[in-house]
């Protein structure tokens, strides 16, 4: 499980049960509004909140009736490999039932939660139930190669068949060796390459090899990889053995070294110069070269001894090319931990309007695995329980360089941290000024060079004009611009040249940061200008609060537009020329036509063409 679990409860009956869970844990409890008195965090409606964390990635453990989780979460179901687990428990944590991941934690979390509080786990998985392990789920420290048989495996053990267990690390395998005795499968524990597996042999590799590189800037990928490769080959060694790839802090954003993690499946883990400096007594090959360039005596060999840990030794001492270097640890036992640091991480991300519902799962699945959350307070506060027990780092508006700066530098230091905005991170909000920081030189008020060498990801959000347009019906089919009536970053000459151009063009026009409490004049001129070029009956839409309890829609012609009417949270959408305002049954619903009807007519045309011809 890559997240921790959440444990929710939905009523004072099972309260005290969901905190010897969340204690047995370690994991935060959410209580259901009105009806639980103590909790980490609050929610409202148990079905969205649960549908949240599930599209999140987060795992679930909920003290309630089973059928409430079941209908949460079946709508989005799709993939059983990647979906994090969901186990019930109930009031009285009698029962504990793995509905969902049985094979992805739900079973162990399952007999943990039961063990906590002396219940029964209800594990129906045919593996565990009748041989009492997954092969598909071996213990931290080894991997299945060939995941993908492994299901035909276990359907030949549970038909009756016998395992035979096999290979150099066979006794620190002992979770297999209860499997009944057989030749129907056969199970090799090593970290030597396989040629014939199939679903009648199974390769488990302890993962104890730490591999540890070093390159020069823009070292083709292919030559590390191929390196790499090399020195694995020569001493008989899968991939899958290989427990993480390790180099010093500096080259976090190196992209031979991001390639070659991504291509092993292995986790790249980052140590200081200093780190590195303390291997030196261990390593086969010291430099001062290396020392008076990047501070310590090796990198390549340092790194995979520092991950190995004082009882690892150096297996491969540095092999290098013209741009690369690579040596290899050796751990005595599989390893179960991960030494120093990640690369960094900014995801900027905008969570819509507000609501969980507007929210996309991806940008769920960002803050959930976040270690810090960064942005102006009230988008925080929006996340709801999704944000509770993070730290947060709330800045107020106006602070936006800060708070991007500050959100770079503690990536910086190896930390997740999710960058929150409002709407879409890229449109009028964060996204350019993290690029902005990221491209300019020191001297010109940059960020440090460890906040240079971060992970940077965007995902995208519901931004207000898509809400404004889907509440109106379909005011964007055709041509449509937005335009920031806002004059602290843009010159006011700029705007008006812009309201011109749209105007002139005939586009449909969100107006963003319409007025504020000291500028109430650029709204009333805009209207000015687009009433030069399309009709006073021209509908305009105002949209406030989108997506959240107090959202409010009115809609006027556009000579009828009045400023007082407009605030800061109002998103201004005027019709072009073409623009409609059909009344219907739910009410009045704005559109604007791309052209159908003429290219109806002209088809129309054409085929009494052809038939008189």
């Amino acid at each position: 499980m890559a997240l921790a679990p959440v444990v929710f409860a939905l009523n004072a009956s099972g309260l005290a049960t969901a905190q010897k869970v969340a204690v047995a844990l370690g994991a935060q409890l959410h209580g259901r509004e009105g009806r639980v008195a103590q909790a980490d965090a609050f929610f409202s409606n148990a079905l969205d909140h649960a549908r949240d964390l599930f599209a999140a990635g987060v795992p679930i453990v909920g003290v309630c009736a089973s059928g409430i989780l079941i209908r949460a979460v079946a709508p989005l179901l799709a993939d059983k490999s990647t979906e994090p687990p969901v186990v019930s428990v109930s009031d009285d944590g009698a029962v504990v039932v793995p509905l969902l991941g049985g094979h992805h934690g739900a079973n162990r979390l399952a007999r943990d939660i039961a063990l906590a509080l002396g219940g029964t786990a209800a594990v129906t998985t045919a593996g565990d139930v009748s041989l009492g392990i997954s092969l598909d789920e071996p213990p931290l420290g080894w991997a299945l190669v060939n995941r993908l048989d492994a299901k035909d495996a276990m359907a030949t053990l549970l038909a009756g068949g016998g395992a035979t267990v096999s290979g150099k690390e066979r006794a620190s395998a002992d979770w297999l060796l209860d499997l009944p005795a057989g030749d129907a499968v056969r199970l090799s524990c090593t970290i030597e390459p396989q040629t014939d597996l199939g679903p009648n042999h199974l390769q488990f590799a302890p993962q104890r090899v730490t591999v540890g590189v070093g390159c020069s800037r823009n070292c083709p990928s292919e030559e590390l990889a191929d390196l790499v490769r090399s020195a694995l080959l020569n001493v008989g060694v899968c991939n899958a053995a290989v427990h993480s790839v390790n180099t010093i802090s500096l080259k976090a954003d190196e992209p031979a070294i991001l390639d070659l993690a991504v291509s092993l499946g292995a986790p790249l883990r980052l140590f200081s110069a200093a780190e590195l400096e303390a291997e030196t007594p261990r390593l086969a090959t010291p430099s001062e070269v290396v020392f008076a360039e990047v501070g310590c005596h090796g990198v390549s060999e340092a790194a995979a001894l520092a991950q190995a840990g004082f009882d690892g030794v150096l297996w491969v001492q540095k092999c290098k090319t013209a741009n690369a270097t690579v040596a290899l640890g050796l751990s005595p036992e599989p390893m179960t931990v991960l030494r120093g640091a990640a690369r960094g991480r900014l995801s900027v991300v905008g969570i819509g309007p507000g609501q969980a519902a507007w929210r996309t799962p991806e940008v769920s699945r960002l803050v959930a695995d976040a270690q810090e959350l960064v942005g102006y307070g009230l988008y925080i506060d929006l996340l709801g329980p999704l944000a509770a027990g993070k730290a947060r780092s709330d800045f107020p508006l106006g602070g936006e360089e800060a708070r991007c700066r500050y959100a770079l530098e503690q990536a910086g230091k190896g930390k997740n941290v999710a960058l929150v905005c409002s709407g879409d991170a890229g449109i009028y909000a964060m996204g350019a000024l993290v690029f902005e920081l990221l491209d300019r030189e020191p001297e010109q008020m940059g960020v440090s060079a460890a906040a240079r060498r971060v992970e940077v990801v965007c995902s995208p959000g519901v931004s207000a004009l898509q809400g404004a347009a889907a509440r109106a019906g379909a005011p964007l089919g055709h041509d449509f611009c937005t335009i920031s009536l806002s004059d602290l970053l843009t010159p006011r000459d700029d705007i008006l040249r812009r309201l011109k151009a749209a105007a002139e063009g005939d586009f449909v026009i969100a107006f963003y940061n319409p007025v504020s409490k000291t500028r109430r004049t650029l709204l009333a001129e805009a209207r000015d200008i687009l009433l030069k070029h399309r009709p006073e009956d021209t509908p305009v839409m105002l949209a406030s609060s989108l997506g959240r309890p107090e959202e409010h829609i009115q809609y006027r012609r556009l000579a009828d537009l009045q400023v007082d009417e407009v605030d800061m949270l109002t998103v201004v959408l005027v019709g072009s020329s073409n623009s409609r305002l059909a009344q219907l049954g739910e009410g009045p619903r704005m559109f604007t036509p791309r052209g159908y009807a003429r290219k109806m007519d002209g088809d129309l045309a054409c085929g009494t063409q052809r038939k008189d011809s």
